[in-house]
Parts: C-alpha cells; sequence; structure tokens
C-alpha cells in the first residue's frame, strides 16, 4: 500500500546520491517505453512522474521516497532521446555507476515495450545487468494493447529472446488497466522490508 510519496529528488552527479540507507529500486527502459506511466500507476498518483509526448524527457536520475521506507530511482531513458551525443554519453557514465557501484540497489525493473522486438540496447542492458550482477525483472509494459492469447506468447518469446534464465521474472503491466501492479507492488515492499 502506498501511503506517502514525496517530490523526486533530482541527481547529475553521483556525489548528490540521497545519504539515507534507503533500499532503492531502479527503473530502467528505451525512451517512450512507458517508465513515467509506469511510476505514476504504481505510485498511484496522476502527475508524479512527467509523462511527455517527446523521449528523452528525464535527464537527470530522480529518487522518488516511498512511504518513507526505499526509493523508486527514474534514470534516462536510452535509445533514441533526442538529446546531444554529448549529453546521452554522460547519461550513460551516470547510470553504468550508478548500476555498478550503489550499495543501496535492490533491485533493476527493466521496461521493455510488449508490442515491439527487444531492441539492441534491450540486449545490452540485459547484459550490462548480468555482468555487474544486479538482480533484475523485466516488466512488458502497454500490455492492455495485446489479447490474452498475445500475453501469453509474447512472453515466451521474450525469454527466449532475452536468453532469461529461470530465476528472472518477466511481468506484463498496463498502466491503464492496472495489470500486475498488486502483484508487483507487494514484492517490491516485501524486498524493501527484507533489505531495510
Amino acid at each position: 500500500m502506498i501511503k506517502s510519496v514525496n517530490k523526486p529528488i533530482t541527481v547529475v552527479d553521483e556525489q548528490d546520491f540521497p545519504q539515507e540507507n534507503y533500499p532503492e529500486f531502479c527503473l530502467l527502459g528505451r525512451s517512450n517505453v512507458g517508465k513515467s506511466s509506469f511510476i505514476n500507476a504504481m505510485l498511484n498518483r496522476k502527475n508524479i512522474a512527467y509523462t511527455s509526448q517527446n523521449p528523452g524527457k528525464t535527464q537527470t536520475l530522480n529518487f522518488y521516497l516511498v512511504n518513507d521506507a526505499f526509493y523508486f530511482v527514474d534514470v534516462p531513458g536510452y535509445g533514441f532521446a533526442r538529446v546531444s551525443k554529448t549529453m546521452r554519453a554522460s547519461f550513460g557514465k551516470m547510470i553504468e555507476q550508478y548500476l555498478a557501484r550503489r550499495d543501496n540497489l535492490k533491485h533493476v525493473f527493466l521496461l521493455i515495450d510488449s508490442r515491439h522486438e527487444p531492441t539492441k540496447d534491450d540486449f545490452a542492458m540485459v547484459e550490462f545487468l548480468q555482468y555487474v550482477n544486479v538482480p533484475f525483472s523485466i516488466i512488458a509494459t502497454k500490455a492492455d494493447k495485446l489479447s490474452n492469447n498475445q500475453q501469453r506468447a509474447h512472453m515466451e518469446k521474450l525469454k527466449k529472446q532475452l536468453m532469461l534464465d529461470e530465476y528472472t521474472d518477466i511481468l506484463l503491466f498496463s498502466s491503464v488497466t492496472k495489470q500486475n501492479r498488486d502483484v508487483l507492488l507487494e514484492n517490491i515492499i516485501r524486498l524493501a522490508e527484507t533489505n531495510a
């Protein structure tokens, strides 16, 4: 249950990461995968995360303190964000540092659009998460756009394409219908309590 959500702390440098020892759950995905909608749906807030028609709106690490117990961490989307190569490189370095070195990071949710094939960037991110040994789950977003049969087929295909092991979860999600929101939230709260 979501009791409270603080306005996000926006960070552009590693030295500005929050100092509290709260568990952190990172949200990754390409631009326009629906990260902001995912955050708003999960936290039951309409506009806590800004949604935009223009990919690449998030240009900082945004830390949302939830229930005074854990952080949701939203990072810049990868892919075709409309920013300069220099800025994109600095995003990449900051995200890499966060994923590889942040002790508070307990789990990553990698969002992939359920309507499309995984991109090269998606494959690269899976490989990187495996390399730095960070626990992660795949969230297949926009599931309301698929029929039940399509959803089942997509789950099987995605697991094979990404060559995931038996311990990596894939969960369909819809910010419209709130499909699997409660299941996901229960898992996050349980993980937060375990790592408190």
